[in-house]
């Protein structure tokens, strides 16, 4: 029998006239990472406020190891951890003082609290850094000791609020390896991001939200078979050429193309693989030259793009966690 860590019924969030999450039904096995997707303003955010009990819910219901969120809130904090988008810890401190002082606010004694902080700086590749200020910490290592401090007491739940949103790829790899760091150890992690990457790589089941709705949910895997067709991928010689190219593809496929972090590429639906030569036909036709074109499974991107009918990208900003 699964064991859920959260599971809610028809959740409902409005502020005033504004309906932020409109019925969100999650069921969230212990010991995964679940994530939740979609841009800013979907309501994910809100849909994890009311879950780690930071505001109630206007209607429905939702429960975290079995305890009610409204009305065994206490019992609900006592099982989380909560790192929001912002970094908690404080600069002027060092690593290892952070982690002691935390650990020492939590109950610990003086040199427990110590021999954990080593043992999490340890965990989370900052034992070079554990005596340096914090402030003099790059992005990548404040997001893993702010992560490292919401675990000084082990959690059972771990709510994780775009963890690794303003970093860099190198920075976010490195909070990665923390989070994956804290599911080898038996915690559930509930992440919340924008970026498809990250949930492709770090969720074991997603769930997409937008517009305060749970619009599909599944494993990566599911929800990119659930497009039923696959991506073709182009890369132009010329980026100057990129939008003209866009327009012959999405005339070709007569499907959006989305733009690729890679300023000369481009990525679009493929419904019928016969397109995918009629489109290489079309560029040599426009003089457009083609460094490289390939055929695969759709990305996390494009299957947003397919059940939304737009990108996961930040539109109306929510509160954040912090």
């Amino acid at each position: 029998m699964t064991t859920y860590a959260i599971l809610t019924e028809d959740l409902r969030k409005t502020f005033g006239g504004t309906v932020a999450v409109d019925g969100v039904d999650l069921a969230v096995p212990a010991g995964t990472v679940y994530g939740v997707l979609g841009p800013n303003g979907a309501g994910k955010t809100t849909t994890m406020r009311m879950l780690a009990t930071l505001v109630r819910p206007t209607s429905g219901r939702a429960r975290v190891f079995g305890h009610d969120v409204a009305a065994e809130a206490d019992a609900v904090r006592a099982r989380i951890s909560l790192t929001g988008q912002y970094a908690s810890v404080d600069g002027e401190l060092t690593g290892a003082q952070n982690l002691t002082l935390m650990g020492r606010l939590l109950g610990h004694r003086h040199r427990a609290a110590v021999r954990r902080a080593r043992e999490l700086l340890t965990v989370f590749g900052l034992e070079e850094a554990a005596d340096r200020q914090v402030k003099r910490y790059s992005g990548g290592m404040r997001r893993r000791l702010d992560i490292a401090a919401g675990i000084v007491v082990t959690p059972a739940l771990v709510f994780l609020d775009e963890p690794t949103t303003g970093l860099d790829p190198r920075s976010r790899g490195q909070v990665w390896d923390a989070v994956r760091a804290l599911t080898d150890g038996g915690t559930t992690v509930l992440l919340t991001t924008q970026y498809l990457e990250e949930a492709d790589r770090l969720a074991d089941r997603l769930a997409v939200i937008d517009r305060g709705r749970v619009i599909a949910t599944g494993t990566p895997a599911e929800l990119k078979q659930s497009v039923g067709a696959g991506a073709l991928r182009v890369r132009v010689q010329d980026a100057d050429r990129r939008d003209e190219a866009e327009r012959i593809l999405a005339d070709v496929l007569a499907q959006p193309v989305h733009h690729d972090d890679d300023p000369a590429a481009l990525s679009a639906r493929l419904v019928d693989p016969d397109r995918a030569g009629a489109a290489l036909r079309a560029f040599t036709h426009a003089g457009i030259e083609v460094s490289a074109l390939s055929v695969g499974q759709p990305s996390l991107d494009e299957v947003f793009l397919a059940l939304t009918g737009h990108h996961a990208r930040p539109d109306t900003a929510e509160e954040p966690l912090s």
